[in-house]
C-alpha cells in the first residue's frame, strides 16, 4: 500500500499548484497533525481546486494493476483528501481513530464521500467497520456510491449481515451492481433468499427485477428458489429470462438445468456463449 500511496501522492502533486503543494507539505511536516486535521481537511478544495484528476499512462497502469485504477474518475480535491488521510503520521491507533471520527461527525457531502473513499487506504481497517456499516444507511446517492462502487473495503471487512445490507441497498437505490468489488466472492445463501423475496415483491407490484440480482442466486438454487425462477421464466421480460437462464447455468441443481432446456432460445443463448453478466 505504501507504493500505491506514493503513486497517488505523485498524481496529486501533478494536479495542484506549487502553492497548494507547499500548503500540504507544511501540514504533512507538522508535529501535531491531529490538532490541524479538521481545518486542513475542510479547506483543502479551496487550495487544490475541484477539476477532474489527470493521470499519466504509466501511473494509470500501476494503479490498474493494484486494483485502484478507478481513481481516474475522481476530482482532484477528493483524491487529495484521500491521500492526506492515508498519509497521516499518527502512530497511536486511538489518536488516529478519534481524529478521523471527528471528521465523519461533521462531514458535509463531499467530505463524507472522501472519507468513505479513503477506507481502503487507512491503517487499522478493523476500526472503520462500524463507520462503513453506518454509511450504508445513508440516503445520499454520492455517499452510497463511495461505499458501494469501486471500493474494496466493504467486501474485505464487513460481516455477512452488513454486506448483505449493502448489496440489497444497492439494488434498492439503482447503483451500478457491476462496480461492487467482491460481489461474487461474498455471495451467500442468506443474501440469495433475501433477493428472491425482493424479486417476489417487485413482481407483485408489477415492476421489473434487476437482472444482476440473479447473479447472486445461481449458486444457491434449491427447490424453493427454483419455484421463483420458474415464475420469472414464465414472464415476458426477455432480459430477466436471460439473466435467470445464466444463473441456472451456474447452478448444480439439475431440475433447474433440465427445465431451462425447454426454452429453445435460452438454451441456444447459453450454448453459444453469448450470455455473461456484463451483458446486463
Amino acid at each position: 500500500m505504501k507504493a500505491i500511496n506514493e503513486i497517488i501522492g505523485a498524481v496529486v502533486k501533478n494536479n495542484i499548484s506549487v502553492e497548494a503543494q507547499k500548503w500540504l507539505d507544511d501540514f504533512i511536516q507538522t508535529t501535531d497533525q491531529s490538532a490541524l486535521l479538521a481545518r486542513v481537511f475542510v479547506m483543502l478544495p479551496r487550495k487544490t481546486g475541484k477539476l477532474p484528476v489527470a493521470i499519466s499512462d504509466d501511473q494509470q497502469e500501476v494503479l490498474d494493476t493494484a486494483g485502484f485504477g478507478y481513481i481516474r474518475s475522481w476530482t482532484v480535491d477528493r483524491l487529495s483528501r484521500v491521500w492526506l488521510l492515508a498519509g497521516l503520521k499518527m502512530n497511536d491507533k486511538e489518536l488516529l481513530s478519534a481524529a478521523i471520527n471527528r471528521l465523519f461527525l461533521s462531514a458535509e457531502v463531499n467530505e463524507a464521500v472522501a472519507l468513505y473513499s479513503a477506507l481502503p487506504f487507512l491503517p487499522y481497517p478493523e476500526i472503520w467497520i462500524k463507520r462503513c456499516a453506518e454509511g450504508i444507511r445513508s440516503n445520499i446517492g454520492s455517499v452510497l456510491e463511495a461505499i458501494m462502487e469501486n471500493n474494496p473495503y466493504a467486501a474485505a471487512n464487513l460481516d455477512e449481515a452488513a454486506w448483505n445490507q449493502l448489496v440489497l441497498k444497492a439494488f434498492f437505490t439503482d447503483k451500478d451492481i457491476n462496480l461492487i468489488v467482491g460481489l461474487d466472492h461474498r455471495a451467500n445463501l442468506k443474501l440469495a433468499l433475501t433477493l428472491v423475496d425482493y424479486a417476489h415483491e417487485r413482481w407483485a407490484a408489477g415492476r421489473e427485477v434487476h437482472p444482476q440480482l440473479w447473479r447472486l442466486v445461481g449458486k444457491f438454487i434449491n427447490a424453493e428458489i427454483f419455484e421463483t425462477l420458474k415464475t420469472g421464466l414464465q414472464h415476458y421480460n426477455q432480459v430477466e429470462q436471460r439473466a435467470i437462464a445464466l444463473a441456472i447455468s451456474q447452478s448444480d441443481y439439475q431440475p433447474a438445468k433440465d427445465y431451462i432446456n425447454t426454452f429453445p432460445e435460452l438454451k441456444l443463448a447459453l450454448a453459444d456463449g453469448s450470455l455473461n453478466w456484463n451483458s446486463f
